[in-house]
């Protein structure tokens, strides 16, 4: 409710030398948040990520412009960003992802929204999804993810909607708790959530922008193509299930099955009952 009294994120255009133009304040939050990140992430994130994350070689102390990430990510796999504003339709984000193209709003969170924020911001889309977008699998899900995207009805968008956010956006890799690790960009563009994810007792959690008490020890679920895609989610908290592949190479056995066929699958046994309380007006 209180979100609705906030101005709405607009997305800045670039000039016509492709040169996005940001505020002090707003390269202030990219430090604020790149430095609290960075400290969260060396024994949580996956190694590939870290690896990427290198590659990239972010400022610390300022916005990043897309052309800079583009060359990296050329020099990789073949990829490359798109300036698009906060919120784009389904059919425009598959086109992209199947074009190897990876949209990125132009616009970074405030600092009352520095924990969480609902919208995609700068932020999430590099520091979240940039550095494993350097890796085979990870680019090559995302182009797959693209192409079946575009060719699927809007009701077989919903389903593959959850595969989306159960690995690109919320996904673990690791066979055990030791050596579980986070690949996914919902993950770590979230400091908070960063550590939660991988937590095992919540007592520790001391930095959620929530009570821990509303946030129980999350669930780690082998990943199953048919289950993820009947698994509800919200948007608007800490996750309380993630799924987890044994390694990241994985998604290219996930590229190569039948997903529309379990989709199919999926739509005729339908939905699990949520694991969170479903909130009524």
């Amino acid at each position: 409710m209180e979100r609705q009294n906030k101005q709405p994120y607009l997305s800045h255009q670039p000039d016509a030398n492709g040169h996005i133009h940001y505020s002090n304040d707003e390269h202030a939050m990219w430090q604020a948040l790149l430095e609290r990140q960075a400290k969260q992430t060396p024994n949580r994130a996956c190694s590939a990520y870290l690896e990427g994350l290198k590659k990239l070689n972010l400022p610390s102390d300022r916005i990043p412009q897309l052309h800079d990430i583009d060359e990296v990510l050329q020099a990789t796999t073949g990829w490359q960003t798109a300036a698009v504003p906060a919120l784009i339709s389904f059919g425009k984000f598959f086109k992209l992802l199947a074009n190897k193209s990876f949209p990125v709003a132009t616009f970074i969170r405030r600092f009352d929204d520095m924990d969480y924020i609902e919208e995609p911001d700068i932020f999430h889309e590099i520091v979240g999804h940039c550095p494993l977008l350097t890796h085979p699998a990870f680019a090559t899900f995302n182009e797959t993810y693209g192409k079946l995207g575009l060719n699927a009805s809007k009701e077989e968008r919903l389903f593959l909607a959850r595969l989306y956010w159960f690995t690109i956006e919320f996904g673990l890799v690791g066979q055990t708790q030791d050596t579980r690790r986070i690949y996914g960009g919902g993950i770590l563009s979230s400091p908070s959530e960063t550590i939660y994810a991988l937590s095992n007792e919540t007592q520790n959690q001391s930095d959620y922008q929530s009570n821990p008490q509303s946030h129980p020890q999350p669930e780690h679920r082998a990943f199953d193509l048919l289950d993820v895609l009947r698994t509800p989610y919200r948007i608007d908290h800490i996750q309380p299930i993630y799924y987890v592949i044994d390694d990241l190479d994985t998604l290219f056995d996930i590229v190569n099955s039948d997903i529309m066929g379990v989709v199919k699958q999926a739509m005729s046994l339908g939905m699990f009952e949520p694991t969170y309380q479903v909130e009524t007006s």
